[in-house]
């Protein structure tokens, strides 16, 4: 098995430590309420007054402002007291809500330490139950990912989404004794390269070897090589789709009737970077996640026979194949790994660090 090893800590300073997380945009009406007595503020802070406990309330966009029951503003800040916790659609979430007026209706932007944002993150990424030292790699990774998200796409509203673009979020229902020890145990802990908080990306399977970034996308980072994974007993190690040929016709399209699907580039690990697909019409070439996109696959790493009306894509792995594979770092967990030994393998030339609160 492929050596692993440590690293010593070093620090990052003046990184805050509050996120802002948008878990609605821009819908007409929103449910919210509070576990405890909320304070309902002003976008000045001023304290409009309160909502009481385990109330469903509605917030509405009447197109100048933000209506929530007697009050009305551009903004307006639902804030929990007592250590309570938010309602926002159809779940709890820990800190406080800004309700925002947008073109397009409202938003909820849930503020929350990143701390008690990972203990969600890591059940709904990875689950609740899977061995303590990969949660603990899980957790410094995506910890380390929302960071540089937030710097890189963050805006004047908020600073990450919700859902899979940014990292999974689903506020307390992902939860666990787990995910809440993971995260705790490495509290603060990021992977940085050149004293910079990395873009620690991961995916479920590889299927069998992790990719050189840039044969997935376009910047080559020296942290994100390709390395042997260990994601055999990954559910999608080895997987399966047939399609009839009216089917990916119709999928596809642009070229008349598909009557075949040839790689035209791919990585030296067999991904599908681009492909031919060729049809009564023309020829198109394709780019292997486009693809991947459009037939609703599991990756870009698959092989494709047709015969008989149908078309048989026979493939391995979940996702892009960049970075940490998290069926890979459950198995090396099993096998004794530490969550720095796994975080060193999947993620080159980087340095476990200490962040500093502002």
């Amino acid at each position: 098995m492929t050596s692993l090893c440590f690293w010593a800590f070093s620090l990052v300073p003046g990184l805050a430590l509050e996120l802002r997380v948008a878990v609605e945009k821009n819908v007409g009406e929103l449910t919210v309420g509070s576990s405890t007595p909320a304070r309902i503020r002003s976008r000045s802070g001023t304290v409009l007054g309160n909502l009481s406990q385990m109330n469903a309330f509605v917030a509405r966009s009447t197109g100048q402002a933000v209506a929530l029951d007697r009050w009305q503003g551009d903004q307006l800040w639902i804030e929990p007291t007592n250590h309570g916790h938010v309602y926002i659609g159809d779940r709890w979430y820990r800190g406080k809500v800004l309700i925002v007026r947008g073109r397009y209706g409202v938003t909820a932007v849930n503020y929350v330490d990143i701390e008690s944002y990972l203990y969600s993150v890591l059940g709904a990424e990875m689950g609740g139950n899977w061995p303590i030292e990969a949660l603990k790699a899980q957790a410094v990774a995506a910890r380390s990912y929302v960071l540089y998200q937030r710097d890189r796409y963050g805006n004047g509203t908020y600073d990450v989404g919700d859902n899979t673009f940014w990292q999974v979020y689903r506020g307390m229902q992902e939860e666990s004794s787990q995910t809440h020890r993971a995260t705790d145990a490495t509290r603060s802990q990021v992977l940085s390269h050149n004293g910079q908080v990395i873009e620690a990306v991961f995916h479920a399977s590889s299927g069998g070897h992790t990719e050189d970034v840039e044969q997935v996308w376009d910047e080559v980072k020296p942290y994100l090589r390709g390395v042997p994974d260990f994601d055999h007993d990954s559910p999608n190690y080895h997987w399966r789709e047939s399609f009839s040929q009216w089917e990916i016709t119709r999928r596809l399209g642009g070229v008349g009737t598909v009557v075949g699907i040839f790689p035209e580039q791919q990585s030296p690990n067999g991904r599908l970077v681009t492909a031919k697909v060729v049809g009564s019409a023309g020829t198109a070439i394709v780019d292997g996640e486009d693809l991947q996109a459009a037939l609703g696959l599991r990756s870009s790493l698959f092989t494709v026979t047709s015969g008989g009306g149908y078309f048989t894509l026979s493939g391995r792995g979940f996702g892009h194949g960049v970075g940490m594979s998290q069926w890979g770092a459950k198995h090396l967990a099993e096998r004794g790994y530490s969550y720095r030994q796994i975080l060193s393998h999947y993620y080159r030339n980087t340095q476990l660090a200490q962040l500093q609160s502002q």
